[in-house]
């Protein structure tokens, strides 16, 4: 499963990409608000950061903002993916940009069915928000188990993206589902590594050698 960063801070993802686990890149707008300078040169140095697929979101509603946005934001780098929100409008842009040969990246999905119709308009991405939905008493993975099946029933090739995840939980669940791809905000990224019985084995093992080397002496 790839892994992607949910960040639009540049320091960050530099700082992640030499771990070599980073194989992508998630912005949306609220993202790139708050980080300085213009949001387009912003894109450019993360997709020379990564050399992978960067999902830059368009703001427009409307199909042919959508389109017209998504064709700019395509300009920036080859890495760029245009991300569109699901809706009628979305999967209109999406149909039209997979058509110029662009890869879409369908976000805001939150139903199985929604994820069907993205595939079939040719999205390169589709972006389930599993934690969205577990916020809302529904099951987030549920949805993503069902849009692997879906896709591998008709043998779609749009990639599976899993969103808004909360924890290493998410992560191994998206992984054990066969989903193709997961985005983590940076602090999860961190989690992944981290495990108590690792801190504790290193010190074991650190402070044992500690006291052979006082023996030997």
């Amino acid at each position: 499963m790839k892994i992607f960063v949910d960040s639009a801070n540049v320091d960050t993802i530099e700082t992640l990409v030499p771990l070599r686990i980073v194989d992508g890149v998630t912005t949306n707008p609220s993202l790139l608000a708050k980080e300085p300078g213009d949001p387009h040169e912003t894109l450019a140095r993360i997709c020379r950061a990564v050399g992978g697929p960067v999902s830059a979101e368009v703001v427009a509603t409307d199909a042919e903002g959508m389109v017209a946005e998504g064709r700019r934001l395509a300009s920036i780098d080859e890495h760029v993916v245009v991300k569109v929100p699901f809706g009628k409008a979305g999967v209109q842009a999406c149909a039209a940009l997979a058509g110029d040969g662009i890869r879409v990246n369908v976000t805001l999905v939150f139903s199985p069915a929604q994820a069907l119709l993205a595939a079939k308009v040719g999205a390169a991405f589709v972006s389930p928000f599993v934690g969205r939905l577990d916020d809302v008493a529904t099951d987030g993975m549920d949805l993503v188990s069902r849009s692997v099946e879906i896709y591998e029933n008709y043998h779609f090739e749009t990639e599976v993206l899993v969103a808004s995840v909360r924890g290493p939980a998410h992560v191994v669940e998206a992984a054990r589902m066969g989903a193709d791809v997961c985005t983590c905000p940076p602090k999860v990224i961190d989690m992944l590594f981290n495990h108590p019985l690792t801190d504790i084995g290193l010190a074991k093992f650190l402070a044992d050698w500690e006291k052979a080397q006082v023996v030997s002496v």
